[in-house]
């Protein structure tokens, strides 16, 4: 097992750290990495849980003290993620308000196995687990916004049983090991004297409630799975690899606890003309050596339609134009709207006929070979 990092050098502080710098660090690294914006990245999960745990001890002045005196031995002997009991640590005062649109809630039940205790102190009631699906579409479509329609296997309540998985006519009964708590209390002997873990019921595995007969409709799950048809309302000025998340389309709650939700991951497929950087667009325009050399209006495409582009005579190639609000859409304000830019390039005629290579000629010795080529070829 690797050598766990000191809790100060993760949030990045010093060690007189006050409380606001260590909410404040706190807050940067989990915004970082938070699951939501890193999906599947097992790196950034492993960063995320490692500064949460460093923050939920060092915000406790009595576990601070601790680590401050015996380091991490401190708490060897403790239960949950990396010793410590993430349940019942609020982490709203750092987060509400904060306009980042994460569910901590949700994120700690995921990753550190707890879930949100009801206020009843009955078994744990907990958020539905995440579901996660992907979409793909134009970048046009990402553009303008678009409603696409996606097939996933939803977890319905089971119609037989009504949701609590016992057979009809009968009910689940309460666990008598915990009391119907869900929770047990572990209690252990250790160099700081006696300390007591809550951990999961081992006999009802937190549902408070022991099934005697399961449904047979069901096996007993409560619930049934069926392939359901959903409308996803993906904005305009979506990113490819960004998420749109549907509340309640994803898993069944624990014990009454309200669904997860569905996180859909947009991917936009690349443009043969376009390219997308950020809020603005980039595009090449290839114009003809006579657009270049005496001006006039040429016809650019544009995500939102062709456009007239007055040329001025003498344009050089590689020369950008930009066309303000064609670019992307902002997803915070529609009205705001990013640039396109558009290198102008000169294209060289090829297959001349004999006609055109006599007018070029007559136009090269009417400019005086001017250019380059031509004075080397007058010194020779």
């Amino acid at each position: 097992m690797a050598e766990k990092r000191d809790y100060y050098e993760v949030l990045g502080v010093a060690k007189d750290a006050s409380e606001s710098d260590l909410k404040k660090a706190y807050r940067k690294l989990a915004k970082q990495y938070h699951p939501d914006t890193n999906p599947g990245d097992k790196d950034a999960e492993a960063k995320f849980k490692e500064a949460t745990e460093a923050y939920a001890v060092l915000s406790d002045p009595e576990k601070r003290s601790k680590y401050d005196q015996f380091g991490h031995a401190a708490f060897e002997n403790g239960g949950g993620a990396g010793g410590f009991d993430f349940n019942g640590f609020d982490f709203g005062d750092i987060f509400g308000g904060s306009g980042m649109g994460f569910d901590f809630g949700d994120i700690f039940g995921d990753l550190f196995g707890g879930g949100r205790r009801s206020y009843s102190g009955g078994a744990r009631v907990a958020k539905g687990a995440n579901l996660r699906a992907r979409v793909h579409i134009t970048f046009e479509e990402a553009i303008s916004g678009v409603k696409k329609e996606l097939e996933i296997t939803l977890k319905d309540d089971c119609t037989d049983c009504g949701g609590t998985g016992a057979k009809p006519g009968t009910s689940p009964e309460t666990c008598t090991k915990c009391q119907g708590r869900g929770q047990v209390v572990i209690t252990r002997q250790t160099m700081f004297g006696t300390m007591q873990q809550s951990t999961t019921c081992p006999e009802c595995r937190g549902a408070g409630k022991i099934i005697r007969e399961k449904c047979p409709k069901c096996s007993g799950r409560g619930y049934i799975a069926k392939k359901t048809r959903i409308e996803v309302d993906i904005p305009a000025g979506i990113d490819n690899g960004q998420m749109v998340r549907i509340k309640g389309n994803g898993e069944p709650g624990i014990n009454g606890g309200e669904r997860g939700d569905l996180l859909v991951e947009v991917i936009v497929y690349q443009h043969d003309h376009f390219v997308r950087n950020d809020m603005d667009i980039y595009a090449n325009q290839y114009i003809s050596f006579a657009e270049a050399a005496l001006g006039g209006d040429v016809i650019i495409p544009t995500v939102y339609g062709d456009v007239i582009y007055t040329v001025k005579a003498g344009t050089q190639t590689n020369t950008r134009i930009r066309l303000k609000g064609k670019g992307v859409p902002s997803l915070r304000n529609k009205n705001i709207k990013g640039d396109m830019y558009v290198d102008l390039i000169v294209e060289t005629p090829t297959n001349l006929s004999r006609e055109a290579k006599e007018a070029l000629a007559a136009f090269d010795e009417a400019c005086g070979n001017k250019t380059e080529r031509g004075r080397k070829k007058k010194r020779r």
